[in-house]
């Protein structure tokens, strides 16, 4: 199936029910318990998980995120951020994100759908995943305040069984706290985990069922 088809299954299966958070458990490890209920008052916030051609494969866009002592600090995450109350909705928050953090105009982007929401007790923030693509490699212009750089990885590769891994993460800005983590374990020693793996988690089940 080329890229082209694949683009479009896709699309069509987004608007179907989703794994949810059953495919997100595979990759689940959390600084802070999830609570039973998620607050009202949690912060909406939008990430996009871009695909592109790159190659003859489908690849992924991800970033790393700048050490800052923020609750994500220096992770490895999507483009994203919290709904601004001119945002007209998510998808937008997600989409002007992107371009705010690595140079990406909104046009370029073609919104494919959403993945399932996901509540972060650290930074109080519930999270919504939308899917966009691009028909070319777009060049990027980061903010140096947000990102220290881009990663680009072929899907194929990427879910691939032996890179995902079980170890121990000691998160930046959480230096007294050690987890026993799931995660994706990409070239250069790049460890993808919490949010983002359990976002790539259901992103991997949906792949799968093309």
């Amino acid at each position: 199936m080329n890229i082209t088809d694949t683009i479009e299954r896709l699309k069509l299966r987004l608007q179907q029910p989703l794994p949810g958070i059953a495919a997100q458990n595979n990759m689940a490890s959390r600084v802070r318990e999830l609570p039973s209920v998620i607050p009202d008052t949690a912060k909406q916030s939008a990430v996009l998980a871009l695909l592109f051609p790159k190659n003859d494969a489908l690849n992924l866009l991800l970033i790393k995120r700048v050490t800052d002592g923020k609750p994500h600090s220096g992770q490895i995450s999507f483009p994203g951020g919290r709904k601004d109350p001119t945002d007209t909705d998510l998808s937008f928050t997600a989409l002007r994100e992107t371009q705010e953090e690595v140079g990406i105009h909104p046009g370029n982007i073609e919104l494919l759908g959403g993945l399932t929401s996901l509540y972060i007790p650290v930074s109080y923030s519930n999270v919504f995943p939308f899917l966009g693509y691009t028909t070319e490699p777009q060049q990027y212009i980061l903010s140096p305040n947000e990102v220290q750089y881009t990663l680009e990885v072929p899907l194929h590769d990427f879910f691939a069984p032996e890179r995902k891994i079980v170890t121990h993460i000691t998160p930046e800005a959480f230096p007294d706290i050690t987890l026993k983590a799931p995660a994706y374990h990409w070239n250069d020693n790049h460890i993808i985990w919490g949010a983002t793996a359990m976002m790539i988690a259901e992103l991997e089940a949906v792949m799968g069922e093309l």
